[in-house]
């Protein structure tokens, strides 16, 4: 009950990567390409109704000689990230149907991969990877998925069932594809899933539970971080003041802001983040526009 592609590297090496797995120069990216030519978060694999697809984020691919920004996977694809960079596309495994997880505050999610389930006041929290200290730990095995749960042996994790972590109610649900012919299951709640932003001026973070974490640098990270210290809304002047401070013509300080906040929210957009997380006020303000559950650290 897991969807995935099989690829193979110009290096022979073989990478597997599921829905919402990063390709990218980022260390932490399921398939990791060490090259100057590759964004950090180049492009993310996922699942979109009864299909695999490939979708650009920060960088471009192509198939022949055409370059893409969305492309469904098939078996004998040979795609290309730069001139010398290619992979090739060995297997694509699409089940019946995927498992998903809901219960006390956890909207339901479709696993991907090892996930760890933390608890709140607020309910169950579902995030990529092994967390240490976790409340119960999720991860694929084959064609199974099985949970620990505490320090409890590890056990399948089966459709139907109903767990018990932390105190709040866990379930396990099989969905099938044939339901996820338009993508909304598994675009629910993508957009609209909590965010914690980390800003740290010349770079800055944007985490998601069981997405990828959107990684900004330059001036549109230095935008968010300027936001996130102001916590509230700032004047244009005031924000596009921090953000180019060697500049002193007005005008140009506008045409400068307008056409970065143009590419930061094509940015969020792309990564299935709401635009309007930055947004104007209407009375020329700029403000960060974060929801109940968000949260923002300033780590400049």
């Amino acid at each position: 009950m897991r969807a995935f592609v099989r690829l193979r590297c110009t290096d022979g090496s073989i990478a597997e990567l599921t829905h919402g797995d990063l390709i990218g120069r980022l260390g932490t990216a399921a398939l990791h390409f060490d090259d100057a030519r590759i964004s950090e978060a180049h492009a993310m694999i996922s699942l979109r109704g009864q299909e695999l697809k490939l979708l650009a984020l920060r960088g471009r691919f192509a198939l022949g000689s055409a370059p893409l920004s969305e492309l469904i996977l098939e078996e004998g694809q040979t795609i290309r990230f730069a001139r010398d960079l290619t992979v090739t596309v060995e297997e694509v495994a699409l089940p019946d149907a995927v498992m998903a997880l809901s219960g006390d505050g956890l909207s339901q999610q479709i696993l991907t991969g090892a996930a760890a389930l933390l608890t709140s006041e607020r309910g169950l929290s579902l995030e990529a990877g092994y967390r240490r200290g976790a409340a119960a730990l999720v991860w694929n095995r084959d064609d199974r998925w099985r949970i620990r749960i505490g320090d409890a042996p590890p056990s399948d994790l089966l459709p139907g069932s109903s767990l018990t972590v932390g105190g709040h109610t866990l379930h396990a649900v099989a969905i099938p594809l044939s339901q996820l012919h338009d993508g909304r299951t598994v675009h629910r709640g993508a957009i609209g899933r909590p965010l914690r932003i980390v800003a740290q001026y010349d770079s800055a973070q944007i985490h998601r539970e069981g997405e990828p974490t959107l990684v900004l640098s330059g001036i549109s990270a230095r935008l968010l971080s300027e936001l996130v210290s102001f916590n509230g809304p700032v004047d244009w002047p005031v924000l596009a003041g921090e953000v180019w401070p060697h500049i002193n013509n007005r005008h140009k300080l506008r045409r400068n802001l307008d056409v970065s906040l143009t590419r930061l929210r094509k940015k969020l957009e792309r990564a299935r983040i709401r635009p309007e997380l930055v947004k104007s006020d209407g009375s020329g303000k700029i403000v960060l526009t974060l929801g109940k559950s968000d949260t923002a650290e300033d780590q400049s």
